[in-house]
């Protein structure tokens, strides 16, 4: 079983940055993908990008060239670079396993708005 806490998340005017950090739990964090997933208001979760144990990255094309995922497996945590930001990046963002296999954290609130 693995457990996430992410942080980081905050209230930005557009075109700003956050960085979005999620730690796990557990000793085979390093051999997942990991993903960063939003879920906003009414909606489902959406995958957003997502890394696998050996670096590899996928972006959905609303993010690509805005959004970087990034992985620290001696740290058990996962990175999201976000910058020009967004109003339709506002979203609560979640980290899981790609694809989703474990309980959700708690997530972090990320609202881009002036």
């Amino acid at each position: 079983q693995v457990q996430f806490v992410e942080s980081g998340g905050d209230l930005v005017q557009p075109g700003g940055s956050l960085r979005l950090s999620c730690a796990a739990s557990g000793n085979f964090f390093r051999f997942y993908a990991v993903g960063w997933y939003r879920q906003a208001p009414g909606k489902q979760h959406e995958l957003v990008t997502a890394i696998t144990s050996a670096g590899s990255t996928k972006y959905v094309d609303s993010v690509k060239g805005r959004f970087t995922i990034s992985r620290d497996n001696a740290k058990r945590t996962v990175y999201l670079q976000m910058i020009n930001l967004k109003p339709e990046d506002t979203a609560v963002y979640y980290c899981n396993k790609d694809p989703p296999g474990f309980p959700w954290g708690q997530g972090t609130q990320v609202t881009v708005s002036s």
